[in-house]
């Protein structure tokens, strides 16, 4: 069995598979994460023969690296580290893309085809862009609607922080709709603008693909075509170890 874990700034996720299938997954604080908590969970599954890191926190991968090793007795590849996304990465720093970016690119060119938009709500809303021959091009990063709504009450005197909803409408009529009219329907509004743009840039036969824990909603307010697969990470990572296992590249 893989275990594949995607440490992002919000969650750490983790995920095993069993053949073709994600057998289970779960979800841990990144912030709030306590040392032991993943194997102690991990202790039911026995039967895992391989780990994956995917990783935008370098402190807890490196922690997260050093518990695994008693559990399973194997090598953890970190993405990144000792373990490269077999994808072409035509950005002018590859270094600096995130290497969950670079995952869910990959794997959405296995699962949906070329050329893609994937668009990433998180902590951070990362828009990245696949060619139609495959090559990872790109993309964006803005602030993610949780992060807009928490610098309104940090740098402002007077605003309250809102916790995430759908607003009463476009016109807010108290200050929290105003927030979360302002913030949802803001970010749903660029969404759509910057697809559009990247659509006509890329071709009209470009499919968008959504993932994170915020996509739903995006997807609702803005009115674009999104097809969302909240287990992108994962089973990029999934695809990644298949890929280098068949190729003799991985143990």
């Amino acid at each position: 069995m893989l275990l594949a874990i995607d440490i992002g700034n919000t969650n750490l996720t983790a995920g095993i598979f069993a053949g073709r299938k994600l057998k289970i997954q779960f979800d841990l604080p990144s912030k709030k994460y306590k040392p032991g908590q993943l194997t102690r969970r991990l202790k039911k599954f026995p039967g895992i023969s391989a780990c994956i890191i995917c990783s935008v926190v370098p402190g807890l991968s490196r922690l997260i690296r050093h518990e695994l090793k008693p559990l399973t007795g194997r090598h953890t590849y970190i993405l990144g580290q000792n373990l490269a996304v077999p994808i072409k990465n035509r950005y002018h720093y590859p270094k600096q893309v995130g290497q969950d970016r670079l995952v869910n690119a990959y794997a959405s060119t296995l699962l949906y085809g070329a050329p893609l938009i994937v668009i990433d709500s998180g902590t951070a809303i990362t828009f990245d862009v696949i060619s139609s021959q495959r090559a990872y091009l790109g993309g964006m990063i803005f602030p993610g609607v949780r992060i807009c709504l928490e610098a309104l009450k940090e740098k402002t005197a007077l605003l309250p922080l809102v916790t995430l909803s759908r607003p009463s409408g476009l016109i807010g009529k108290d200050t929290k709709n105003s927030i979360l009219s302002g913030v949802v329907f803001g970010v749903a509004a660029l969404t759509k603008e910057l697809g559009g743009k990247l659509k006509r840039i890329l071709g009209s036969k470009t499919k968008i693909i959504g993932t994170g824990g915020n996509i739903a909603l995006i997807k609702e307010y803005s009115g674009i075509d999104i097809r969302i697969n909240q287990n992108l990470t994962l089973l990029g990572i999934d695809l990644i170890y298949k890929n280098l296992k068949a190729k003799n590249k991985i143990l």
